[in-house]
């Protein structure tokens, strides 16, 4: 029987993870050392970022035994940067002011800190940002992570640097009032123009840092897609310019919903087989556009990265 919904909340501007229980045998297992294995973060991770606990809608410590069908809700701080030291990296900067900044992240930056990524973020270089653009008001701003991408997925983000302003766009992310439109580069292409898939993701269970679609269990996903254009190469293989419209924000979705339907990512270490044709071909995945609200507004607002040069160095697509 699934547990009852809790009835205590935890703050809604922490991100975190919500999820029944799924372990392999009857045995129970640590809350901490299972969000370690889910991969969500490490034990030590957990302690230094305050998580809290909630199993099947009660407080709990992160010692606490888990069993198969427990409902779990964990959060935790998303801002602890005052450990971090600022570093002169480079931001092709979208738009800025004294609330938000956009960026278009490039592919191989890492969002935030973490095991084997202690340097070089997005999250170092939004603090060297303040020291260099923001001097006078450094005591008062610093950058808090609204939303991620991947590290090989390039593209528009936006951060926050105050905890209003973070406040009022995570509410917008939880609401699922936030447009987000990416471009793909696939091998192979929907039958369909235009179309969705509803398919819901769980983990991998013969691979842990993958996902995989299930039609008896895991988070609901729902992408939409529209084939903007195909290709059929000289040997009949086909390829195809796709754009994504998440209606939710799962970890890997896009890439698992296009291997799901047949069209996987161009370069998808991952989710893909090496390209003869294309041996040297990084993630084809952009974030192309955000369409939210600022702080201190009431209009929609768009912001565009530009199309990657490595889209372009396929010779499938042009110029845009």
């Amino acid at each position: 029987m699934r547990p009852p919904l809790h009835s205590q909340r935890l703050p809604p501007n922490m991100p975190g993870y919500r999820g029944t229980v799924e372990l392999n045998t009857q045995d129970k297992l640590r809350l901490d050392r299972y969000a370690a294995r889910l991969g969500i973060l490490s034990r030590s991770q957990l302690k230094a970022r305050a998580a809290k606990a909630l199993v099947n809608g009660k407080p709990v410590k992160l010692s606490c035994a888990l069993k198969t069908g427990d409902l779990l809700e964990l959060h935790w701080n998303d801002d602890v940067l005052h450990d971090l030291v600022p570093e002169d990296i480079p931001l092709d900067v979208l738009y800025e002011d004294n609330r938000v900044i956009v960026v278009n992240k490039v592919q191989g930056m890492v969002v935030h800190p973490a095991a084997g990524n202690w340097s070089g973020t997005l999250a170092h270089a939004l603090l060297g940002r303040v020291a260099a653009v923001w001097p006078s008001a450094s005591d008062r701003m610093r950058p808090f992570i609204v939303h991620r991408l991947d590290k090989d997925t390039s593209g528009v983000m936006i951060a926050a640097w105050d905890s209003e302003a973070l406040s009022f766009l995570q509410a917008q992310f939880k609401a699922r009032t936030v447009c987000k439109s990416y471009i793909a580069l696939t091998r192979g292409a929907p039958r369909e123009d235009e179309g969705r898939i509803a398919a819901a993701l769980v983990r991998d269970p013969c691979n842990r840092k993958r996902f995989t679609v299930s039609e008896t269990r895991g988070r609901a996903a729902l992408t939409r897609f529209r084939v903007k254009q195909r290709w059929t190469l000289n040997d009949g293989s086909v390829y195809a310019l796709i754009v994504l419209r998440p209606a939710t924000g799962r970890t890997h979705q896009l890439r698992v919903h296009l291997r799901y339907i047949g069209c996987p990512i161009l370069g998808d270490p991952v989710y893909n087989t090496h390209d003869k044709r294309f041996p040297s071909a990084t993630l084809a995945l952009h974030a192309r556009r955000l369409t939210l609200v600022l702080p201190g507004s009431t209009a929609m607002r768009s912001f565009t990265a530009p199309v990657p040069r490595r889209f372009r160095e396929f010779g499938l697509i042009g110029h845009e």
